[in-house]
């Protein structure tokens, strides 16, 4: 028989690899019937007036890091909150899984299932991770293969991309994440990203469609700060001004006329709301809807590097500063740093 290191590896770290299955309550559909349209016909569900039930509309992977119950996972996976999530250990061992808290800015999400003496991984620390350093991958790939195992190796670090989420449907800005040959597939999401000592240095999060052997992991470091605001103060606290915004470039500040390509404009998302939020940190600033923000805390604001990002180098209550364009005049203010509700 091989006698090969990943092999032991992944003997101890599959049992601790879950499947979380997304089900949501929906309308009952009875049946189906032809709705002739423009010369074609289309098939339209029938749907049962009154009726519901219990639908899986997704699925995911995660894993364990507790003996009594801690999931890791991305928080794409979890996102609805209307929806109820169950882990699959095994075929015949299925638990609720409660969702403890999301990091919507990093695509993490901690998880509880309410058992005792489960098989766990350790978790290693990120910030010690070499280029080229060999990784293991392990997920449900596709959402029906479990315990899909993929080697490679880490391929690149602090890369930064730009994610679709298909369930929220919008787009999600992801820094400073691992990139690695090991596959990563749709239905690996959440799950580990291990090293040669078996130790999880990642969570899988996202691949690059038309290319080959291109995946992202989370570092694992960033789950563990987030673990430990979880354990202080039973969820995860974020830094927030207040604003709504978007991040500016050279093709939105042409099309606008702008006098700067770089930035964050506060300006309202709909018709109805605030660009500022009454009461914020942002309002006690005095920041105004169509301020732009060139620099906070005396980095600039680009695409690579958007406010939320820097933000979260902050803790809260914490006076940082901010430089402001309004009306073509350059102006410096400093803002308290509040907690996000």
């Amino acid at each position: 028989m091989e006698k090969s290191p990943i092999i032991e590896i992944v003997k101890r770290a599959c049992p601790a690899v879950i499947t979380i299955v997304i089900s949501k309550d929906l309308p009952k559909i009875e049946g189906f019937y032809m709705l002739p349209f423009g010369g074609q016909s289309f098939v339209v569900p029938k749907i049962e007036k009154g009726r519901k039930e219990k639908t899986k509309i997704g699925g995911g992977s995660g894993f364990i890091i507790s003996s009594d119950g801690l999931v890791l996972t991305s928080q794409h996976v979890v996102g609805d909150p209307q929806a109820d999530y169950t882990v699959i250990l095994e075929p015949e061992k299925k638990y609720s899984a409660k969702v403890l808290a999301r990091d919507p800015i990093n695509d993490i999400a901690i998880l509880k299932i309410q058992a005792k003496n489960l098989p766990f991984l350790e978790l290693g620390d990120s910030n010690q991770i070499e280029l080229g350093q060999s990784v293991i991958a392990i997920g449900n790939a596709l959402g029906e293969f479990h315990d899909t195992v993929s080697t490679g190796i880490v391929s690149g670090l602090s890369r930064t991309i730009t994610a679709f989420n298909s369930i929220a449907q919008q787009a999600e800005n992801l820094r400073g994440l691992i990139q690695t040959d090991a596959a990563i597939n749709p239905g690996n999401s959440g799950g580990p990203l291990v090293d040669i000592e078996g130790k999880v240095i990642g969570l899988n999060t996202a691949m690059v469609a038309m290319a080959q052997n291109i995946g992202f992991a989370i570092p694992i470091n960033y789950a563990k700060k987030d673990l430990a605001e979880v354990e202080k103060y039973g969820k995860i606290r974020m830094p927030f001004l207040g604003l709504r915004y978007i991040l500016l470039n050279k093709e939105i500040a042409e099309k606008n006329k702008l006098p700067v390509n770089y930035g964050a404009l506060v300006v309202r998302e709909a018709l109805g709301e605030s660009a500022v939020v009454k009461g914020s940190a942002a309002e006690k600033a005095g920041l105004k809807e169509f301020d732009i923000i060139l620099e906070c805390a005396g980095k600039k604001i680009t695409a690579d590097n958007p406010l939320s990002s820097i933000l979260q180098e902050h803790k809260i209550g914490k006076e940082i500063g901010l430089k402001i364009l309004r009306n073509k005049k350059e102006i410096l203010t400093k803002v308290k740093l509040e907690e996000k509700k």
